[in-house]
């Protein structure tokens, strides 16, 4: 695809927006005040706001690799604490999915560069959860807890946040979840955490 086509599909957007709901893009325009900040892959197949059918304006959106939260990354921090102390989300949702990539290498030993940096903590979240991987036997169904496993995993990461933990025990209205979306069918699982 050209960047002409990008621009074109653009145009056809907004005009479609437009003539649905003409104040739309100015109401946008006012302010942002998401219910949601959702942390997922940046996997092209797994965009937030068309998964859960959420206009623009709605989610507060941070992606990276395999959807994680890591305590060094500032990247991730930022946005964490920019949604959770200034835009006062109510919602922290961290959403992996089956099939990813990010996962799927961190399970062989290929190298692969830079990135096998970032893929040593997804290796961690298998090290803290061997005996239950080793219980599984087919690779594929391995492969599919792995996924929900990182995201377990990332939650405890985003609670043990000091500003997120703050603001919990300072009684504020805050939730973390996470959910695990099949691309197989289009459906989101939620991952209930202990």
């Amino acid at each position: 695809m050209k960047l002409e086509k990008i621009f074109e599909n653009n145009k056809i957007w907004a005009d479609n927006i437009k003539q649905s709901d003409p104040s739309f893009f100015h109401k946008l325009a006012k302010q942002q005040k998401p219910e949601y900040l959702w942390i997922g892959c940046a996997d092209s197949r797994v965009p937030a706001n068309q998964i859960i059918d959420l206009p623009p304006g709605e989610v507060f959106v941070h992606r990276n690799i395999a959807n994680m939260v890591v305590h060094t990354d500032l990247n991730a921090l930022s946005v964490i604490q920019y949604a959770v102390e200034v835009l006062e989300v109510k919602h922290i949702i961290i959403t992996g999915h089956y099939g990813c990539g990010g996962v799927k290498a961190s399970m062989g030993d290929v190298e692969y560069g830079l990135i096998d940096n970032w893929l040593r903590h997804i290796k961690d979240v298998q090290r803290f959860h061997k005996d239950e991987l080793d219980a599984v036997e087919d690779e594929e169904k391995k492969f599919d807890l792995l996924c929900e496993l990182n995201v377990k995993e990332q939650v405890k990461n985003v609670l043990n946040i000091s500003f997120v933990k703050n603001a919990i025990k300072n009684g504020k209205d805050l939730n973390v979840h996470g959910l695990v979306y099949d691309i197989k069918d289009g459906l989101l699982k939620n991952i209930e955490i202990d």
